[in-house]
């Protein structure tokens, strides 16, 4: 009877176990049905830890634009969509258009701030930083074409441009590619043809002091006016005149102020924005993470330029169909102008062997 007993109770211990199993199997099939997971433990230890979903890790993406059809929002849609496809699901990113911050340098810092993780900012702002070989870039007629500007920013001047921002800002700032902001015009009140048909116009301008003294030379008087803003001083004449490419301000309306109709293809500005991460932040990633990251930011800057050479053949139509009028400049006198100046920035800051990379 004692053994009778004892085997019985040897088998209802055994079933009550059998049971238990099954019952776990269960619960962890429906957790990884339901979200992806990953597992911890010793596979096959008895001691499984419990199952947790997979972090997903969320980039806050921004640029200073406010319209939704600018190259720039595109560009960090096709961020977005790619980091979320290399990653399947594990990293996405949140694109917020001038609703950060329509300051461009007060955007760029927020990320020494982690309020932000990538940006679109110009060269001006790390030149601002400390880096001033950034402000090679502002000087004018630096490039013929788009093509002349892609093989240099792609070669071997963008990647010495990139070290140098991670070594003298300590890793602050990562450059993950190179954007197109198009080509710069002049546009104002009265179209030009040459240089000094530019003397005597309050012109707006970028903060660069190289530009700002290739228009002095011309004879114009440089003005500081916030982007929000110069739609109104080129409508009240306030501003005689301004500089952008076609897109910019068209988006604007700034061709259809009586001060913005007449667009002169100066072409003095083929533009650079750069692709921003805070380099501290992209260690954390793992390698296979700052893989997708990158190959993001390559589809990124492939999408921004393409959107901005095809909106600007479109901006120009639209401008000319909008009662703006467009002539072409002796571009040999502008460019004739412009490069002493160009000489002499690089003699003064030791940049030459830079500014020869830009001419080879």
């Amino acid at each position: 009877m004692k053994k009778l007993l004892a085997v019985l109770l040897v088998a209802t211990f055994l079933m009550s176990a059998v049971g238990c199993a099954n019952e776990g199997t269960t619960n962890n099939q429906e957790t990884g049905s339901a979200v992806e997971t990953e597992t911890s433990g010793t596979e096959g230890s008895s001691n499984d830890s419990e199952i947790e979903p997979a972090e997903v890790i969320t980039l806050r993406v921004a640029h200073n634009q406010t319209s939704l059809d600018n190259p720039y929002q595109f560009g960090l849609n096709k961020f977005a969509e790619e980091i979320k496809r290399l990653s399947g699901g594990r990293i996405v990113a949140e694109v917020y258009p001038g609703t950060l911050g329509t300051n461009e340098s007060e955007l760029a810092m927020k990320l020494t701030t982690d309020s932000v993780d990538m940006v679109v900012a110009s060269p001006g702002f790390m030149a601002g930083t400390g880096v001033s070989e950034f402000d090679l870039l502002s000087l004018l007629y630096l490039f013929d074409s788009f093509e002349h500007w892609e093989t240099t920013i792609d070669g071997e001047f963008g990647e010495t441009m990139k070290e140098l921002i991670t070594e003298k800002t300590s890793n602050d700032f990562k450059v993950m590619g190179y954007y197109s902001s198009g080509v710069r015009n002049y546009y104002g009140k009265k179209p030009i043809y040459v240089p000094e048909d530019a003397a005597g116009l309050n012109i707006r301008l970028q903060g660069s002091p190289v530009q700002q003294e290739f228009w002095k030379e011309a004879g114009a008087n440089p003005i500081s006016v916030g982007w929000a803003e110069l739609y109104q001083a080129l409508n009240t004449g306030t501003a005689d005149a301004a500089e952008n490419d076609h897109t910019n301000m068209m988006l604007q309306s700034h061709h259809t102020t009586p001060n913005g109709k007449y667009t002169s293809l100066t072409n003095h500005d083929y533009t650079t924005r750069l692709l921003l991460m805070n380099g501290h932040t992209f260690d954390q990633f793992t390698e296979e993470e700052q893989g997708w990251i990158q190959e993001a930011a390559k589809a990124s800057v492939a999408e921004e330029r393409a959107v901005t050479y095809e909106m600007l053949d479109e901006s120009r139509e639209k401008i000319l169909a909008e009662g703006g009028e467009i002539n072409e400049v002796e571009l040999d006198k502008f460019k004739a102008m412009a490069l002493p100046i160009q000489d002499r920035y690089a003699q003064e800051n030791g940049l030459e062997d830079l500014l020869e990379l830009t001419r080879q």
